[in-house]
């Protein structure tokens, strides 16, 4: 769920981006496509039709229209040893909405006013995944977490940073993800994750009876869903399970919107952090050719060798 840089890095004019061919790379594949081109400019012209994404049939039908760009590799920091390298689109003015929706379809997840995508060397470890809230069914385990929050306060509200949030958002990471990118990230680098955007966000809080805030989830809502950008939570209130309540409070906040699908991002067989997601069943992964229900096979391995973490 979590973005992996600060918000310098998603900039234009950093020198970093190169215009990147989508029919192209769907042709030879993503993973070994490694074409090379002019520095992509800030003010990078659009294409007349970008915004022209609901006419024709399938999301896939559309998605050349877009402009694309490939950050430079960096160290991956869900797999040591390995490189990711991103895949960026904009998603901000009056388009945005509409390509964020078509982009999430596709795999994308969003950091500030970016969708992005891995599109790495010799690697597809970072699956695409998603909840069919009509058919998700908790378990017993998940239903002792719904219990376990029932007194907290959950108020949706604008995406504004403030001094409450960011504190909690440091103490979180300080305990969590202490030798992470993020755990560099100052106050602005903060207002700019929560602040820019261009499409239906919300920073949802959960508050004990004392009003005290012990989580928070940056979310966007989206025609054909919900998604979770990131979320954060007091290292105190451990026995409550927030992380997982928060994607179970999301579920049922989508579910009574009458939308189909909850995304939560990326999913990572060998990253002991991601391992939570299976626990939403059924679960969906998006493959080579579509989405697709994970089987017990897929999504088992990880929680038995999880066990003990994911205990509740």
């Amino acid at each position: 769920m979590a973005p992996t840089r600060s918000n310098e890095d998603w900039t234009w004019d950093r020198k970093k981006c190169e215009p990147y061919n989508m029919e192209q790379a769907e042709q030879a594949g993503h993973q070994d496509w490694d074409g090379r081109a002019a520095e992509a400019k800030p003010g990078h012209a659009q294409p007349r039709n970008a915004c022209s994404i609901e006419g024709k049939g399938a999301p896939s039908d559309n998605r050349a229209a877009i402009p694309y760009y490939v950050l430079s590799e960096t160290p991956c920091p869900y797999l040591k040893g390995r490189f990711e390298r991103k895949l960026l689109a904009e998603v901000s003015g009056p388009c945005g909405p509409q390509r964020y929706d078509l982009l999430t379809r596709a795999g994308f997840r969003r950091s500030h006013r970016f969708a992005y995508r891995p599109a790495c060397h010799e690697c597809e470890a970072c699956i695409p995944v998603r909840v069919p809230v009509t058919t998700f069914k908790p378990s017993k385990s998940l239903k002792r977490i719904v219990a376990r929050n029932r007194d907290l306060a959950v108020i949706e509200r604008p995406p504004m940073a403030t001094q409450e949030h960011f504190a909690l958002f440091k103490a979180y990471l300080k305990n969590r993800h202490g030798d992470g990118e993020m755990a560099i990230m100052n106050g602005e680098d903060y207002r700019s994750m929560i602040e820019e955007s261009d499409l239906e966000t919300y920073i949802v809080e959960f508050r004990r009876p004392d009003r005290a805030l012990v989580a928070a989830l940056l979310m966007d809502w989206l025609p054909n869903g919900s998604s979770a950008v990131y979320s954060y939570f007091s290292a105190a209130e451990q026995a409550r399970s927030l992380g997982i309540y928060m994607v179970l409070w999301l579920l049922e906040a989508t579910k009574a919107r009458g939308l189909p699908h909850v995304y939560l991002g990326y999913w990572i067989k060998e990253s002991r952090k991601m391992a939570y997601k299976t626990r939403f069943r059924p679960i969906e992964a998006l493959g080579r050719d579509g989405w697709s229900i994970m089987s017990d096979a897929e999504a088992t391995p990880e929680l038995e060798c999880e066990r003990s973490w994911l205990r509740s």
